[in-house]
C-alpha cells in the first residue's frame, strides 16, 4: 500500500464519518470491514463479505449483508478506488443476489423439498442496466410458468406464485430494526391496479405483443432476467424482442415518449432551476434527460441495428457514436456528465439512506454533501454541476426541437385556400377538394380518430413539400393514390411529421420516379430507411452488406429469412433509387450497387437453401452447387428492376448420391436444389417480391436441364453452343460457390473465349442474331436506350464480336472491356463516352419512365443533370451523337462481314 492509497482511504473514512450519519453508523457496526479496507483496499474488503447461508434468519442476515456492502462500496467510491460505473454494477450485482436469496427463502417456506424454479425476476430501469443507485427502488416485473412452478397439491398456480412473490417482496422491503434490503416497486407490470403482482408468462407475452404502451417499450430497453428462473426470463424477453425493437418505427410512440419527458419537466418544475433544491434526476439537464437522449435514439435505430441494443446509458451512448447516430463528441460529453451527476446523486443518498435526488436547500446540508464529495463547500459543488446541467439541457433541447410539431393547416376554406396558394398550388381548387376528402375520412386509411389526428399533424410539412414540387397537383394526386392503398396511414403520417426532410424526399419520389412511387405505395415503411443518414452513402459492396446483415440473419428460421432478405434488399434498393432522384450519386455507381446488393442476397439465400436441403437429403461428397451470373449481373451493371440471368452448375460425379436421410442422385439433387434457390430469389412472400430469375441462357436453353455438371457445361460450350452463347459468356461471372469451384469455372470460360474464331462466320452469326432480335422486338420509341440503331444492344454486339475475334479484353464489365479495347486500338475513340451516356440514361429512365412513357419535364431535367448535360435538349443531342458513334461501329463490323463473304 502506498502513502497515497493510505491517505485517500483515510480521507474517505473521515468524510464519511463527518458527513453521512447513515454510513457512520454502519462503520461503527462493522469495524473489521473498515480496518480491512484501510489496510488492504476495497476489493480485498469486499471479498470478505459473502451472501448469508440459507439457514440463517433471512430477514436479519440480508439486512446486515446489505449494510456491509453499502458501507464498503461507499468507501471505495469516496476513495476513488472504483468509478461510478463499477459502483453501480456492484450495487446491481448485490441486488440480484439479494433477490435470489429472498426468492429461495420464499420457496423454501412453501415447498421445502423443491428447487426454486418457474418464477423469474425481470429487472427494468437502473437494475436492468446494472446502474443501481445507493438507495434506489428496484422495478421488477415478476412472471411465472404455471407448468413448472413448485406448489402445494391444493394450490392454484397463480395463488401459489402470488404468495411466493409477496413473501419475497416482504423479505426485501420490510423495514425492521436492521433497516431494509431493497425497496421493491411492482407497479411497472401491465395494469397494476387490477393484475396480480406476478403474471403467467404467456399472458405477459400476449400483453406486450398487442397492448403495451410507448413508455413500456422504452422501459424494456433496460431489461434483463436478473434473478429467479433466469432461463424462463430469457425466454420471455426473447419472445417480446419484436415489441422492444421494432423495425417499423412508430412515431406515435416516440412522440408519446417525448411528451412523457415534457410532463416530467413540468411536474418537477420546482427542481428545474439550477441551484439549491435542484433535482439531479428529473431537473432540466439532469440524469433523466441523458437517459432519454440515448433511449430515443435507440428506439429509432435499434430495430434495424442490433449493435445499439445495449441497456446501460454510457454503453448506449458509445454504441450510438460508433454507429454514427450521435456525434462522438456529444456522446463523450454526455457520458462524462452522466458520471458526474450519478456521483453526486450517490452522495445525496449516502447521507441518510434516503431515496432523494434533490440538492439540499439548506446551506449547511449542501455544504455537507459537497464535503462528502471532497469539495470545500456547497458553492464549489454548484460550480462543478452548473456547466454540466447546462450542456445536458442544451443537448436535450436540440433533441426536443427535432421532434417539434408545427401548427396545423386552417380548416375554413378561405384560409386554407390562401395557405395552399402560398405553398404553390395555383389554383388551389383541386388541393382543397383532396384535403376535404381526407378530413372527411373518405379513404380507408383515414377513418379512425387517430388517423385523422396524425393527418393534421403531418399536413403542414406535406403541403409545403408538395407545393414545391414541379407539378404540385399531379404530385398530390400520386400521394392521394399512395394513401388510398395503405391499410393504415397513422404511422406513415407521424413519420413524415417527425421527419420533415422525409416529406420532401417522398414528394420528390412521387413527382419524378414512378417506379419508386409504386414501391412506396406497396410498402410505405420503405421511407423509414432514409432516416439513417448512411442511406445516402456510396453503395456498399457485397462483403460490407454480408457483414452488416449477418447479426440480424444468423438466428432466423428459413421462412423468416426469406422475408427479412426481401426487406433488406427492398430498403436498400429504394434508398439507391432515392439517391438517383436526389442527384446525389452517379448512376453508374448505383448500377454497381444494385449488382452488389443482388449478389449479396443470392449468397445469403443460396447458403440458407443449401443448409435446408442438406438437412433433408445430406451432401454429395466432393460436389457443390455453383451459380454463374450473365448479362447485367455478370457485368455488375443492374438497373432498378433488372432480371437476374443465372446458370446453375455442379461439380463432381453426376452418378454420385447424397448421404442424407432421403438420398438423391446427383442430377436430381442439384436440379431440385437449384429450383429451390430460384424460388428463394423470386417467389413473392409476405414481404413482397425480390428478383425475377431467368435461366434460359443455360445449355440447350429452356429445353435443357436446369443444372449440368461443369464437364457437361464445358463440353456443350465447345461442341454445340451457338455463337451468341459464347457472346453471352463474355459477361459471365461465377457468383456462388467455393473459391476452387469458381476458379475452375473461370478457367473453363477463359479457355472457351480464347478459342480462335472464323471471323467471317462470327460476324455473320452475330449479324443474323441481331436481325432476329430487331424483327422480334421493335424499339419502344426513340428513347429505347437498348433497342434501335446505335443502342446498347448494338454496342454489345459490336464489342463482343471484336472481343471474340481478337481474343482480347474479356472483362464481364462493359465499361472496363470497352476501355481495354479502346486502349488496344480495337474500338473507336468515342465509344467509351457513348456507352457511359447511354448506360446512365438507361439507369435513370428505368426510374423516371419505366414503361417507355414520356417523362415529365422535371424528370427530364433530372435525367439530363445526372447524365452530365445542362438541359434536356442538350441531352437529346448528346444521345443522338452517342447512338451514331455506336451505329457506325456496328455498321463497320457488319460491312467487314459482307466484304469477307
Amino acid at each position: 500500500m502506498t502513502i497515497r492509497d493510505a491517505s485517500n482511504r483515510q480521507s474517505a473514512l473521515n468524510r464519511l464519518t463527518a458527513n453521512a450519519p447513515f454510513l457512520a453508523r454502519l462503520a461503527e457496526l462493522n469495524p473489521d470491514d473498515v480496518t480491512r479496507f484501510l489496510t488492504d483496499g476495497i476489493f480485498a474488503a469486499l471479498a470478505g463479505v459473502s451472501a448469508p447461508p440459507e439457514d440463517d434468519d433471512i430477514m436479519r442476515a440480508l439486512r446486515q449483508w446489505r449494510g456491509r456492502i453499502a458501507l464498503l462500496l461507499a468507501l471505495g467510491d469516496l476513495s476513488g478506488e472504483h468509478d461510478v460505473a463499477t459502483t453501480t454494477r456492484l450495487l446491481s450485482d448485490f441486488a440480484d443476489q439479494a433477490c435470489d436469496a429472498a426468492l429461495a427463502a420464499a420457496f423454501a417456506e412453501r415447498t421445502p423439498d423443491e428447487e426454486p424454479r418457474g418464477l423469474s425476476v425481470i429487472a427494468l430501469g437502473k437494475l436492468g442496466s446494472h446502474e443501481l443507485n445507493y438507495s434506489s427502488d428496484i422495478d421488477p416485473i415478476l412472471i411465472f410458468d404455471p407448468d413448472t412452478l413448485p406448489r402445494r397439491s391444493r394450490d392454484d398456480p397463480t395463488e401459489a406464485a402470488v404468495r411466493i412473490a409477496r413473501r419475497m417482496t416482504e423479505i426485501l422491503s420490510a423495514r425492521t430494526g436492521d433497516g431494509h434490503v431493497l425497496r421493491v416497486d411492482l407497479r411497472l407490470r401491465p395494469h397494476p391496479e387490477v393484475t396480480p403482482i406476478v403474471l403467467p408468462v404467456d399472458a405477459a407475452i400476449s400483453y406486450y405483443e398487442s397492448e403495451a404502451l410507448a413508455w413500456e417499450q422504452a422501459a424494456f430497453i433496460r431489461s434483463r432476467a436478473s434473478a429467479g428462473d433466469r432461463a424462463l426470463g430469457e425466454q420471455f424477453l426473447a419472445a417480446i424482442q419484436p415489441f422492444i425493437w421494432r423495425r417499423s418505427l412508430d412515431f406515435r410512440q416516440l412522440k408519446e415518449i417525448g411528451a412523457m419527458s415534457d410532463r416530467i419537466r413540468d411536474h418537477f418544475a420546482q427542481g428545474q432551476a439550477f441551484g439549491p433544491g435542484y433535482d439531479l434526476k428529473r431537473g432540466r439537464g439532469g440524469i433523466r434527460e441523458i437517459e432519454f437522449f440515448a433511449q430515443v435514439h435507440q428506439l429509432i435505430y435499434g430495430g434495424r441495428d442490433p449493435s445499439l441494443r445495449v441497456p446501460a446509458t454510457v454503453d448506449a451512448l458509445a454504441a450510438l457514436a460508433a454507429a454514427g447516430r450521435v456525434e462522438p463528441e456529444v456522446a463523450t460529453r454526455l457520458s462524462g456528465h452522466y458520471a458526474t451527476l450519478r456521483r453526486i446523486e450517490h452522495r445525496l443518498q449516502m447521507v441518510e439512506d434516503q431515496q432523494t435526488h434533490c440538492l439540499p436547500t439548506q446551506p449547511a446540508a449542501l455544504d455537507g454533501v459537497a464535503r462528502l464529495d471532497g469539495k470545500a463547500d456547497g458553492a464549489a459543488l454548484l460550480a462543478v454541476l452548473e456547466p454540466v446541467t447546462a450542456d445536458v439541457g442544451a443537448c436535450y433541447d436540440r433533441l426536443v426541437a427535432e421532434r417539434a410539431v408545427t401548427t396545423g393547416l386552417p380548416r375554413d376554406d378561405d384560409s386554407l385556400a390562401a395557405a395552399l396558394l402560398a405553398a404553390g398550388f395555383d389554383p388551389p381548387d383541386a388541393a382543397l377538394r383532396t384535403i376535404a376528402e381526407w378530413r372527411g375520412g373518405k379513404l380507408r386509411a383515414l377513418r379512425s380518430p387517430a388517423a385523422l389526428d396524425a393527418l393534421e399533424t403531418m399536413l403542414p410539412e406535406l403541403i409545403k413539400a408538395l407545393g414545391a414540387a414541379p407539378d404540385p397537383d399531379a404530385t398530390l394526386t400520386r400521394f392521394d393514390k399512395l394513401v388510398a392503398g395503405l391499410p393504415s396511414a397513422i404511422n406513415f403520417f407521424h413519420l413524415l411529421a417527425a421527419q420533415p426532410a422525409l416529406a420532401r424526399i417522398a414528394t420528390r419520389v412521387l413527382a419524378l420516379a414512378p417506379t419508386l412511387a409504386d414501391a412506396l405505395g406497396v410498402r410505405a415503411q420503405l421511407i423509414e430507411g432514409l432516416i439513417d443518414s448512411r442511406a445516402f452513402d456510396a453503395p456498399a459492396d457485397k462483403t460490407q452488406l454480408l457483414q452488416e446483415w449477418a447479426p440480424g440473419l444468423a438466428t432466423l428460421e428459413y421462412e423468416r429469412l426469406l422475408d427479412r432478405v426481401r426487406d433488406l434488399v427492398g430498403e436498400r434498393r429504394f434508398a439507391y433509387g432515392v439517391q438517383l432522384v436526389a442527384g446525389a450519386t452517379d448512376p453508374l455507381a448505383i448500377a454497381l450497387g444494385y449488382s452488389e446488393l443482388a449478389e449479396a442476397a443470392l449468397c445469403v439465400l443460396a447458403d440458407a437453401t443449401v443448409a435446408e436441403f442438406v438437412a433433408a437429403h445430406g451432401r454429395i461428397s466432393d460436389s457443390e452447387l455453383v451459380v454463374l451470373a450473365l448479362g447485367r449481373l455478370g457485368g455488375r451493371a443492374l438497373t432498378h428492376a433488372s432480371d437476374l440471368d443465372l446458370i446453375y452448375l455442379f461439380t463432381g460425379d453426376h452418378l454420385a448420391e447424397s448421404d442424407g436421410p432421403r438420398p438423391l442422385g446427383a442430377t436430381t439433387y442439384y436440379n431440385r436444389l437449384a429450383q429451390r434457390v430460384t424460388a428463394a430469389m423470386s417467389v413473392p412472400t409476405a414481404a413482397g417480391k425480390l428478383y425475377d430469375v431467368d435461366t434460359r441462357l443455360r445449355p440447350q436453353g429452356a429445353q435443357g436441364p436446369l443444372v449440368v455438371t461443369l464437364d457437361s457445361f464445358e463440353r456443350y460450350q465447345r461442341e454445340e453452343a451457338w455463337t451468341w452463347e459464347h457472346m453471352a459468356l463474355l459477361r459471365a461471372r461465377p457468383v456462388y460457390g467455393s473459391d476452387n469451384a469458381r476458379d475452375e469455372v473461370e478457367r473453363i470460360i477463359a479457355e472457351l473465349l480464347a478459342t480462335p474464331r472464323d471471323r467471317a462466320k462470327l460476324a455473320a452469326d452475330a449479324a443474323e442474331m441481331r436481325d432476329r432480335i430487331a424483327a422480334h422486338k421493335a424499339p419502344q420509341g426513340v428513347l429505347d436506350i437498348k433497342g434501335g440503331p446505335g443502342g446498347l444492344v448494338d454496342l454489345e454486339f459490336a464489342m463482343q464480336v471484336t472481343q471474340l475475334a481478337t481474343g482480347h479484353c474479356h472483362d464481364p464489365n462493359i465499361a472496363a472491356a470497352l476501355a481495354c479495347l479502346k486502349a488496344a486500338g480495337l474500338a473507336p475513340d468515342g465509344v467509351c463516352e457513348a456507352h457511359g451516356l447511354l448506360a446512365r440514361m438507361l439507369v435513370m429512365l428505368r426510374l423516371t419512365a419505366p414503361d417507355g412513357e414520356p417523362a415529365t419535364a422535371a424528370a427530364r431535367q433530372l435525367v439530363a443533370s445526372q447524365c452530365g448535360e445542362p438541359r434536356w435538349p442538350q441531352l437529346l443531342a448528346a444521345h443522338d451523337a452517342a447512338r451514331q458513334e455506336i451505329a457506325d461501329w456496328w455498321a463497320s463490323i457488319r460491312s467487314q462481314q459482307e466484304n469477307e463473304k
